[in-house]
């Protein structure tokens, strides 16, 4: 099923990273996307690089597209789609990635029987090891959902949700990559304080946390009976994991991510 033509509406870093992935993994040819945003010389750039069309004007480059990617500040959603109201008819789906929109609230500011998708990426994307989910509005079809799927198959995983769940996705996957970088540099922090040279003990540390997540995701099997795997008895991993439950890690990380997701639901107030 093509796509068709795609405007990507807010060509920031997320909205770049989707225009890369569409344009190099084939997914749409470079002349079916047009790109806007508020910088012309960015814009500029971005249409000699990847030799699209680009433009300041959201009505222009929605009037005939197919399929519109909104990539805006979740702040700034309901000024865009204000301005876009009339362009955007039911014969076009809009796919937003904006956190803490939620489906019901983009389908009050459009037209009536517009096709929604809402889509959660995080930054691995940029590497293509992004997590994105998705899930379908009110007036969108599976068919819908799986033609926007197609593109964030192309910056890593993907799974279609339940929206009741979304706010937790926000806490878990989108804010989790920052997590995660503190647990890098603190396992680094702990080599450089046993001597290890801090560009050594990074590269330590960034490869295990990647290693580790790939034993989870390609094992299939639980985080505790890998982690079991690890620990023998006596050894040396047990006294450091007990250390992590004494510093109260495990809690941390759990409050961590409540905390996201309640923030998520405050975005627009």
């Amino acid at each position: 099923m093509s796509l068709g033509r795609v405007a990507v509406i807010g060509a920031g870093k997320m909205g770049e990273t989707l225009i890369r992935a569409m344009v190099g993994s084939g997914a749409v040819p470079a002349e079916q996307i047009v790109a806007t945003g508020r910088k012309e010389l960015r814009l500029d750039a971005l249409s000699r690089e990847l030799h699209i069309e680009t433009t300041l004007d959201n009505r222009q480059a929605v009037r005939d597209a197919d399929l519109l990617l909104l990539c805006v500040k979740p702040q700034g959603a309901a000024k865009v789609l204000a301005e876009l109201r009339e362009e955007i008819t039911a014969d076009k789906l809009l796919v937003s990635i904006l956190a803490g929109v939620p489906t019901k609230r983009l389908e009050e500011s459009l037209l009536s029987g517009v096709p929604v998708v809402r889509a959660m990426p995080n930054t691995p994307s940029l590497l293509g090891e992004g997590m994105t989910a998705l899930c379908a509005g009110a007036s969108a079809d599976q068919a819908q959902v799986e033609r926007a799927r197609r593109i964030f198959e192309r910056v890593g995983r993907t799974l279609v949700l339940d929206e009741k769940h979304f706010d937790a996705v926000t806490g878990l996957s989108a804010s989790g990559p920052a997590f995660i970088y503190i647990v890098i540099e603190a396992l680094a922090e702990g080599g450089v304080k046993v001597g290890l040279p801090r560009q050594v003990a990074t590269e330590l540390a960034a490869q295990t946390c990647l290693g580790a997540a790939k034993m989870v995701i390609e094992t299939d099997h639980h985080p505790a009976v890998l982690k079991d795997a690890v620990t023998t008895p006596a050894g040396c991993t047990i006294d450091g994991i007990l250390k992590l439950e004494e510093g109260g890690l495990r809690v941390t990380l759990i409050k961590a991510i409540v905390e996201a997701a309640r923030r998520s639901q405050e975005l627009l107030e």
